[in-house]
């Protein structure tokens, strides 16, 4: 089973005031040893924000501005990405990796906690049991019970169609995860020697 965000994510999450200053920011993480914090909600309402260490370099060192006269509010990321704690590690992976981001909050309702490209890298089973790995076993087994399935109800019963459209729900998910297009589908594959299957795919009653 895929891991989830709330399995590797840190629980100990360090917040701030919007209103406090840069400097303020700027103590606490080095006395923390942090790289961000999120930022304090001013209601229930109100969305989540994140500072980060490159906020502090980028907007205010590059500029020489004195940190102790901005405010956090003035240089955070409002509203931030956020993640799911039910969402599976690979997913928050390639959610970083499309919104460039190294950290997010983990909410569902309230704030839980905080997951990092280091969690990922430390705390999940990536190199273990990668998922692609994992993936195909389970497109080999969805192969095998749609031909059993076929087999059992005929090639153009609805359960034999239903059963190819996951197969293929689950190829093409596995394409994508390898950037690249099938050449030919289990399904098609299977129609060579069953070429009445694809015309009873069109749910005809």
């Amino acid at each position: 089973m895929m891991m989830k965000a709330q399995d590797i994510m840190t629980k100990e999450v360090v917040t701030i005031r919007g209103s406090a200053t840069v400097a303020e920011a700027v103590a606490m993480m080095n006395e923390l040893c942090l790289r961000a914090l999120i930022v304090e909600r001013r209601h229930e309402q109100d969305a989540y924000g994140i500072v980060t260490e490159t906020d502090i370099v980028y907007k205010v060192t590059a500029y020489g501005v004195d940190p102790h006269k901005v405010r956090v509010f003035e240089i955070m990321t409002k509203p931030c990405i956020t993640v799911n704690p039910d969402l599976g590690v690979e997913y928050v992976a390639r959610l970083f990796a499309n919104t460039r981001i190294r950290r997010a909050p983990v909410i569902k309702d309230k704030l839980l906690g905080i997951i990092s490209v280091t969690d990922i890298l430390t705390k999940s089973d990536f190199v273990d049991k990668p998922k692609s790995v994992l993936f195909e076993e389970e497109i080999e087994r969805a192969i095998a019970d749609a031909r059993a399935t076929c087999a059992q109800k005929g090639a153009t019963s609805k359960q034999c169609a239903v059963a190819w459209d996951i197969v293929e729900e689950m190829q093409a998910e596995a394409a994508h995860q390898r950037s690249m297009k099938l050449d030919k589908t289990a399904f098609e594959e299977y129609c060579e020697d069953n070429p009445e299957a694809a015309e009873a795919r069109m749910y005809d009653s």
